[in-house]
C-alpha cells in the first residue's frame, strides 16, 4: 500500500514536504478528526518522518490477538516497535486468564501521516528483515532509522476490519 501511496505523490508531483495521510482499508470507519490529528502531528514533529496514532488496549483477547498490532512508545512519543505479538510483555509470569494488560499495551490504529520523501525513500529500501517476519511496512522505516510520531488517537476509532469475525 505504501508502494501505490508513493506513486500517487509522484503523479501528483506533490513537494518532498508535502505530508499525505494514507487511511488503511482495515479501517473504514475511522472518524474524520483523527485523520486531521495525525496530519497536524506530522507537521507539528519536523523530527519525524511519519506519523501514526494508537490506543489502550483493554482486553486481554486483544493483547494476545495477532491481528491486533501493538506499538510501544518512546518518552518523545516516537514508535519503538510494532509487533502482532502482545508486548510490551511482563517479565514476571503472567496468567492470560486471571491479568489485567499492561498499562503500557497500545493498539496501533492504521492510518498514517507520510512526508512525500520519505515515501520516496521507502520504494528504493529493501525489505526489512523484522518486516518480513511481522508483515509491518512500518517496521522498514524504523529499519531505516525513520522516526514515527505516535498519538493516543483525539477520538474513539472503532475497531480495525481484519477478519471475518471483525466484519
Amino acid at each position: 500500500g505504501t508502494d501505490r501511496l508513493q506513486e500517487v505523490a509522484s503523479k501528483l508531483s506533490l513537494g518532498s514536504q508535502h505530508i499525505v495521510v494514507n487511511v488503511q482499508g482495515d479501517e473504514p470507519m475511522i472518524p474524520p478528526a483523527v485523520i486531521d490529528q495525525v496530519a497536524n502531528n506530522l507537521a507539528a514533529n519536523t523530527d519525524a518522518g511519519v506519523a501514526t496514532l494508537c490506543e489502550p488496549i483493554d482486553a486481554v483477547e486483544d493483547f494476545i490477538n495477532p491481528n491486533i498490532v501493538k506499538v510501544v512508545v518512546s518518552k518523545n512519543q516516537m514508535a519503538s516497535y510494532f509487533s502482532r505479538a502482545p508486548i510490551p510483555w511482563p517479565r514476571d509470569p503472567f496468567n492470560i486468564m486471571q491479568d489485567s494488560v499492561p498499562d503500557l499495551a497500545r493498539r496501533h490504529i492504521g492510518i498514517y501521516a507520510y512526508r512525500v520523501d520519505c515515501l520516496n525513500q521507502f520504494i528504493e529500501w529493501n525489505i526489512a528483515p523484522l518486516e518480513r517476519l511481522e508483515s509491518l511496512e512500518q517496521l522498514r522505516f524504523l529499519h531505516n532509522n525513520i522516526a514515527i510520531h505516535v498519538a493516543d488517537a483525539a477520538a474513539p476509532v472503532p475497531g480495525g476490519v481484519d477478519t471475518e469475525d471483525d466484519l
